[in-house]
């Protein structure tokens, strides 16, 4: 019994350091990401900025800037993490996520759309492409981002698909958005084209405070709503009879977690455009490194998405300075060669 105790404190000590490394490594980035920049700071400097003591220029540059990109960046990789963990519980898939799910494809087909027919996107008098008014894009995005998760739950509910058929759905939802977005751009103009091509990168350097408000307030209610669910997703992952002879409601657990995963993942892509593969790579390198258990896996994965995405960020941004990669190619980098991985591990 006393072994028993303390094996099970050990399991719940590994974890408990792991996500104190973790937020330990979040903090380490995030001053690095406030100090490092085209115009770079002292520690001093942020702190008397941060304590309303700060110069102009630093002020503007610490509160217009860095600090909105870097919340933007945390709470992205918080939101798309745990969405992919869920999806993945809840599809008992190892390849779903809001990528391989179509919601990034369907987000960035209401983009074209807005474009195209409301001519919100063109070219400045400098030659820079620009969105003239990001709300509409940012609506248009997130509506098409719902109708592609809608399309494969209605599919779901009338024709009784299993959770691996409802991935393949979405997989050809992805490939109908693709199609369409395509024949959108080839009737473009080449201001258009240029202006859905760079909506398309991934940006974190797009949302200002009152994003960055709503991101949060989405991601942290659906945070608190996955850690309420935990145990259920505990009982899903055992399988189907077993989570029901524990008297978990699958099919409403299943429903409302692609419902929540969806709507964070949609807002995140609304505004920042897709970055895609952090749904797909953390959840497996989380389990891989703690295990699969839900009380830990959730939390955990959505401090190692934060820390994912803001490194991932802050090195885009310095690795050609002046010049700022879009992070989009950074995680899709990370995330292709995983994706394989799976693939080849799934189907050897």
């Amino acid at each position: 019994m006393e072994n028993s105790v303390n094996t099970y404190k050990k399991y719940t000590l590994k974890k408990l350091i792991f996500g104190f490394v973790l937020i330990i490594a979040l903090i380490i980035i995030s001053i690095y990401a406030l100090c490092t920049g085209d115009f770079q700071l002292s520690i001093s400097q942020i702190i008397n900025s941060l304590l309303g003591s700060g110069d102009a220029s630093s002020n503007l540059v610490i509160w217009n800037i860095r600090l909105p990109r870097i919340f933007a960046a945390i709470l992205c990789g918080i939101g798309l993490s745990v969405s992919g963990a869920v999806m993945q519980c809840v599809l008992r898939n190892p390849l779903a996520s809001p990528y391989t799910m179509g919601i990034s494809h369907g987000a960035m087909f209401g983009a074209c759309v807005a474009i195209i027919t409301l001519g919100i996107g063109g070219a400045e008098s400098t030659g820079h492409i620009a969105i003239n008014n990001p709300y509409s894009i940012t609506i248009f995005a997130f509506l098409g981002s719902l109708l592609g998760v809608c399309a494969v739950l209605v599919l779901a509910k009338l024709k009784g698909l299993s959770p691996e058929a409802m991935v393949l759905a979405g997989v050809a939802i992805s490939s109908l958005f693709t199609a369409a977005t395509t024949l959108i751009q080839y009737f473009a103009d080449d201001m258009q084209l240029a202006a859905m091509v760079y909506w398309s990168f991934g940006d974190l350097g797009r949302p200002l405070w009152p994003e960055v408000k709503i991101m949060a307030l989405v991601a942290f209610v659906s945070l608190i709503y996955f850690i309420h669910k935990r145990w259920d997703y505990n009982a899903l992952e055992s399988g189907e009879e077993t989570a029901k002879s524990l008297g978990v409601n699958t099919d409403k657990i299943r429903l409302s977690g692609m419902l929540v995963a969806s709507l964070v993942t949609s807002v995140c892509v609304a505004f920042l455009g897709i970055i895609g593969f952090v749904g797909l790579i953390c959840p497996h390198i989380i389990r891989i490194t703690v295990g699969g258990d839900y009380r830990y896996l959730i939390p955990l994965c959505s401090i190692f998405g934060a820390v994912l995405v803001l490194l991932a960020d802050t090195i885009a941004r310095t690795i050609i300075s002046p010049i700022i990669l879009p992070v989009g190619i950074l995680t899709s980098f990370l995330g292709a060669p995983m994706f394989l991985y799976l693939l080849t591990k799934m189907y050897k």
